[in-house]
């Protein structure tokens, strides 16, 4: 029972957020929204923790301490990611690798601020309190995504709240926290110590993380390059916005879906390696 606890709870959870939704919709009482747009975005990353909790870490790694790495960490890579970004980004070309440089830095950061007093490193525990801390700025900023999404011209829109947070519930395992528990993997296999391999890593992840953010862009300019006509080109010379074909937006979708299924595909396959040369080590010394 104890190792399906994970699904119990995402169970647990899901039919609450929908029963909140329903009632919400019904009712139209805007003090149920706060519970649809919490529910809507802690319950997959507190899943995945728990699943992540329960595939095998050290006593160091207790319930307090993941506690604090979701909270603390999270918290603490949200309002660092918050401030860096708002002093140094702007648009421009270079924008999502310095969002990608940022938020992976400021994660990385809150992970080794909750984790200054382990005594011992070991590489399965940093890919499991890695992933805390990367789940835990998930569930916070897609709070602020979804709370946003609410407000539009004409009011507040459930349904984009709703579409919102499914969309970015979708996509967080392989996004955040993903992202973190590499670079946690990465730290704690250096006995908690920035060395080369952890900026390698920090540097990996984090261009992972850009090219999510700007697959959009890509996958419309790949679009363009693909199936663009003349007079396409011809309106972006003069600074406006071309109008799209019907098949261009079947590519455009195709695109951006392939990039982020590659992307993602990609940091698996990164935490795989980590994770089995961690077991690897664990035999050598059990011998």
């Amino acid at each position: 029972m104890t190792k399906r606890l994970w699904l119990r709870v995402f169970l647990t959870g899901f039919v609450l957020w929908l029963a909140t939704v329903v009632v919400t919709a019904l009712t139209r009482n805007s003090n149920l929204v706060p519970t649809v747009v919490l529910f809507g975005s802690f319950l997959v990353p507190v899943t995945f923790v728990i699943w992540a909790y329960g595939r095998g870490r050290s006593p160091q790694v207790t319930v307090e301490l993941l506690f604090t790495a979701f909270v603390v960490g999270g918290v603490l890579g949200v309002l660092g990611a918050s401030l860096l970004e708002s002093w140094l980004v702007r648009p421009s070309i270079t924008m999502y690798v310095l969002v990608g440089l940022i938020e992976e830095g400021v994660k990385l950061a809150a992970l080794m601020f909750v984790t200054r007093r382990m005594a011992r490193h070991s590489t399965r525990d940093g890919l499991v309190l890695g992933a805390t801390v990367g789940f835990g700025f998930a569930a916070f900023e897609s709070a602020g995504y979804a709370f946003n999404a609410l407000f539009t011209h004409a009011g507040l829109s459930l349904t984009q709240l709703v579409e919102t947070e499914v969309l970015r519930g979708i996509l967080t395992p392989v996004g955040h926290g993903l992202w973190t528990a590499i670079a946690g993997g990465a730290l704690f296999a250096a006995g908690g110590r920035l060395t080369s391999r952890v900026a390698l890593a920090y540097l990996g992840v984090s261009l992972l993380h850009a090219l999510w953010d700007s697959m959009s862009g890509l996958a419309i300019a790949i679009t363009l390059v693909l199936t663009g006509r003349p007079w396409q080109f011809e309106q972006l010379r003069i600074g406006r916005v071309p109008d799209v074909t019907e098949q261009q937006v079947h590519v455009y979708t195709a695109l951006n879906w392939a990039g982020l299924i590659l992307i993602s595909l990609v940091a698996l396959l990164w935490l795989r390696r980590i994770a089995s040369s961690a077991r690897r080590d664990r035999e050598i010394l059990s011998q």
